[in-house]
């Protein structure tokens, strides 16, 4: 039946009346008009552009399909053919299923998180993750905040209100997200102090702020996100440590991606661990969850009992405490290290672990799939997420023949939606990381784009 010509919407009460035979009877009334008048609306300028009007029914549908997407996600996961492991503008780190199980079982019950199981009262907060973090760094106490920025916030604000921190130069650094260390250190009330050039910083340019008192807290922050070659020195750490305890000066060591494994073991560059510089001497040691470690977004302090206390006692600790979710599921992530199962079951290592020639199988087997306008070819996958800078993985890769730059956008675009990168004029796809569970929907996306 043709749609009869009309110049104004159907009422707000009548639209709505027609969208509840679409909905649950529990929906609210007052959630049902606000859609209804909301599309009246929408309506409304489509007639006054000269579009034609749609059918009450349609416009109902319309109205229903708005209230059910409000309660689903608007945040979709995609395939990371990139060949960036840590990438961060696709949420870093991939969790573990034991992280993404223990948050699970948390979110939808009640928990012991401050009540102690055997008085009844309130107790400690939740310490499994504190608990792991003493045994694979060898620290008398640690925390777990809610990022490593906040770690270094509270571990700075150790220095006193007004007073001195001690930096480099060449470690004035910024963090991501426009948020540099000078800035991290004037917020949480302390006093920045610059010490050495931006090259070359030696023990010896810290010892006049330590002697005279104008630092009393030596911060270190490795360059976790860039690299310095060429004429460059750094103070070593252990001489460092002890002029700051000849003048009971606090030394901070922020390690940034602070890895709990020995990276050189697969191919790369040495990263510091947390447990190597509190055996040298630093008296706290923060970094991040979300990065090397594997886990969820968390900062992870270690370090020396009365200092962690210090800082678990700070007013600004509990803005930045994490949730009863992250808690779970960094206990999880960090238990699978003291358990020997990193590697094989906390994506970031299983990625960094996997051979070049099994990259090299799948990337054959997804390229005959998609057809004749796919090959291999050789690529380097890197760490990412301001992680061992400059360094690369052995990789092989699926280049695709084509328009890349629509090629690219319509793989964006899918269902699942696929990043990969343009190299060399055509689109390359890295199967490092994408889990094998997916290659099959990577290479259906694939398809459709190319058909699209």
């Amino acid at each position: 039946m043709a749609i009869t010509a009309r110049r104004r919407p159907p009422s707000v009460d009548a639209l709505a009346a027609a969208a509840r035979a679409h909905l649950d009877e529990s929906i609210d009334h007052a959630v049902l008009v606000a859609a209804a008048r909301s599309e009246a609306d929408a309506e409304r300028e489509r007639l006054r552009n000269g579009e034609s009007p749609e059918s009450l029914e349609r416009l109902a549908a319309t109205v229903a399909a708005r209230i059910q997407d409000l309660a689903a996600s608007s945040i979709e996961p995609v395939i990371n053919a990139t060949g960036v492991i840590i990438h961060t503008n696709l949420g870093r780190a991939p969790w573990p299923l034991a992280a993404i199980q223990a948050a699970s079982a948390v979110a939808g019950d009640y928990l012991m998180l401050e009540l102690d199981r055997e008085t009844g009262r309130r107790g400690a907060r939740f310490r499994l993750a504190e608990e792991h973090l003493v045994a694979l760094t060898g620290a008398d106490d640690a925390l777990v905040t809610n990022n490593n920025a906040a770690a270094v916030a509270l571990a700075v604000g150790l220095a006193g209100r007004g007073r001195g921190v001690a930096v480099s130069r060449g470690e004035l650094v910024e963090i991501g997200g426009g948020v540099r260390i000078p800035e991290i250190v004037r917020r949480a009330g302390a006093r920045l102090v610059e010490v050495g050039t931006t090259n070359r910083t030696r023990v010896g340019d810290f010892a006049e702020a330590l002697t005279d008192g104008r630092a009393t807290v030596v911060l270190r922050v490795h360059p976790s996100n860039f690299r310095q070659e060429g004429f460059t020195e750094a103070p070593d750490a252990r001489e460092l440590a002890a002029l700051a305890r000849e003048h009971g000066a606090i030394v901070v060591d922020d390690l940034g991606s602070g890895a709990l494994l020995p990276t050189e073991r697969y191919g790369l560059a040495h990263e510091p661990m947390p447990s190597e510089r509190l055996a040298a001497g630093a008296d706290i040691v923060t970094f991040s969850g979300d990065k090397l470690v594997g886990g969820p977004q968390a900062g992870l302090v270690a370090g020396r009992g009365d200092l962690v206390a210090r800082m678990r006692r700070d007013p600004l600790a509990r803005a930045m405490r994490p949730d009863k979710m992250t808690l779970a599921a960094v206990a999880a992530t960090l238990g699978l290290y003291r358990a020997g199962r990193a590697e094989a079951e906390i994506p970031v290592w299983m990625m960094i672990a996997t051979p070049a020639d099994e990259i090299r199988r799948r990337a054959a087997a997804i390229a005959a799939a998609i057809g004749e306008m796919a090959r291999v070819v050789v690529t380097e996958a890197t760490v990412g997420g301001g992680s061992l800078p400059g360094e690369v993985l052995p990789s092989f890769g699926v280049a695709i023949a084509g328009r890349a730059s629509a090629l690219v956008a319509a793989l964006r675009r899918g269902r699942p939606a696929v990043v990969g990168r343009i190299d060399a004029g055509r689109v390359v796809l890295d199967p490092r990381t994408v889990d094998p569970a997916r290659d099959a929907d990577l290479v259906a996306a694939v398809r459709a784009a190319l058909a699209a």
